[in-house]
């Protein structure tokens, strides 16, 4: 009787051991043999900002930009920023390096309508480490009709993050919109962020005859 018991247990286990067996294998297979999974489809992210150009002995006028990006993609347009009432289209691709300091570019490329009828070709620039930031974006506008009229536009911000919603520093500004003495403005900054909201205060040529504000709110969704 007992070597029977004995033979009796010793089935069981291979039997249990083959159906454990089975059913790794049956396991293993259906795994290996499901489809692979497909990368998720980046999501549209948008941008709006308005700019309001504030001027002691001027009309003062709103300049708004709206971007999109999806993955690399870069789309975006203005209006007034490179001639009064005048609307501009670009289409760039995002490129990112990160090391100690972090690199942020996108060559773009567009056209202009309006008083100012043109192509152009620009770049915009974010160099970040730790708390200091650099920004920058520049076209050159190439006018189709006045060949006098073609000009090389920037906006250049370095600015620090006192706190993780703060930011100060200096400002630079060439633009053909208006006019102005100094080919390039000057001036401080103070910018705050909350959430998905920016905003920031601009003056430009301070001490001088010439001097202008710029006030700009900005939101991110």
């Amino acid at each position: 009787m007992a070597k029977r018991s004995t033979l009796g247990n010793v089935r069981t286990g291979l039997v249990t051991l083959l159906l454990f067996l089975l059913a790794s294998t049956t396991a293993a297979q259906t795994t290996a043999g499901s489809p692979p999974q497909a990368p998720p489809v980046p999501e549209w992210s948008f941008r709006v900002a308005a700019a309001t150009y504030i001027f002691k002995d001027d009309d003062n006028y709103i300049q708004p930009t709206i971007t999109a990006d999806r993955g690399a993609l870069h789309l975006e347009a203005r209006y007034n920023y490179e001639d009064m009432r005048s609307v501009s289209g670009f289409v760039g691709w995002n490129f990112a390096f990160e090391r100690a300091v972090t690199v942020e570019v996108t060559p773009i490329f567009g056209a202009v309508v309006g008083d100012t009828d043109g192509i152009i070709p620009g770049v915009e620039l974010t160099v970040s480490f730790r708390r200091l930031e650099f920004y920058s974006e520049g076209e050159y506008v190439i006018d189709l009709h006045r060949e006098r009229r073609r000009f090389l536009y920037n906006w250049s911000e370095l600015s620090v993050w006192a706190t993780d919603w703060l930011r100060a520093g200096l400002v630079t500004q060439r633009t053909n919109t208006f006019f102005r003495p100094r080919d390039i403005q000057r001036g401080p900054l103070v910018g705050l962020a909350a959430g998905r909201f920016e905003g920031a205060l601009y003056f430009f040529n301070p001490g001088s005859d010439d001097y202008y504000y710029v006030a700009s709110i900005g939101m991110s969704f």
